[in-house]
């Protein structure tokens, strides 16, 4: 009978630490949030970053492609720079799809980082499910920006399980930067690489108003940190010396 009522007890045990857990899973997502706050933060501060990147972009209705190398620059306070390496295919990707994109982007992040952060003060999180990206463990959750602001974007937002930091983002601008520019949607991928979120990849599909839809891929390569305080040139225009049409 003792035996019985140890075997009892334990199984309540058991039971209620299961409880516990469980009751601790259900308040799981703000913590999640803040750690990755606290995660991407970190990172912000405490280094720039340099990359190569290779655009591939397309108009399908006229078929016109061209693809574009160029360095990315991120200084520690979020500004995006592009220096033009080469170009080759049509010289309306370049000027009217490449160009535009970019210049989009570099606009929506120059001294405005800080409103533009995946954080709790310009967006709504949303926990929607625990996943496997990539075999890493993931949280996925919905996020809507607070304003309509352009650099903001509705979508979702996969946090690493491990880390913190960000899997992938996607979703669409939630304002345009450019009349030029109807809709953009996007997936951006990154990879957990020294316990450092690296850009990846991003595929992007932008309706334009003058050429229809316009498909772009964005590879990024040779990722490195940049810790000296180096004076930014500024950013060289993707439209400039077209020696390809």
């Amino acid at each position: 009978m003792k035996l019985l009522s140890g075997l009892i007890l334990v199984g309540l045990a058991a039971v209620l630490f299961s409880i516990a857990l469980a009751a601790e899973d259900v308040s799981t997502p703000d913590k999640i949030v803040e750690n990755y706050c606290s995660a991407t933060q970190s990172q912000e501060q405490s280094l720039g970053a340099s990359m190569e990147v290779e655009i591939h972009a397309s108009l399908p209705k006229l078929k016109k492609h061209g693809r574009l190398r160029a360095l990315r620059r991120i200084s520690k306070l979020g500004r995006i720079t592009y220096e033009h390496l080469a170009f080759e295919g049509d010289g309306t990707i370049k000027n009217q799809v490449i160009a535009r994109y970019l210049t989009a982007e570099v606009e929506a992040h120059d001294e405005k980082s800080r409103d533009l952060a995946v954080t709790p003060a310009n967006y709504k999180f949303g926990y929607k499910s625990k996943s496997v990206m990539d075999g890493r463990t993931a949280y996925v959750f919905s996020v809507s920006p607070r304003k309509k602001r352009v650099g903001l974007f509705k979508g979702e937002l996969w946090i690493d399980a491990a880390t913190y930091l960000p899997l992938q983002e996607s979703g669409y601008w939630v304002k345009n930067p450019s009349i030029f520019l109807k809709k953009v949607a996007f997936v951006r991928k990154f990879e957990i690489r020294d316990g450092i979120s690296v850009p990846l990849q991003v595929a992007s599909t932008v309706d334009t108003r003058v050429w229809g839809p316009a498909e772009l891929e964005i590879d990024f390569t040779n990722f490195s940190p940049e810790t000296s305080s180096t004076e930014e040139a500024e950013p060289s225009s993707v439209a400039n010396n077209d020696d390809s049409q």
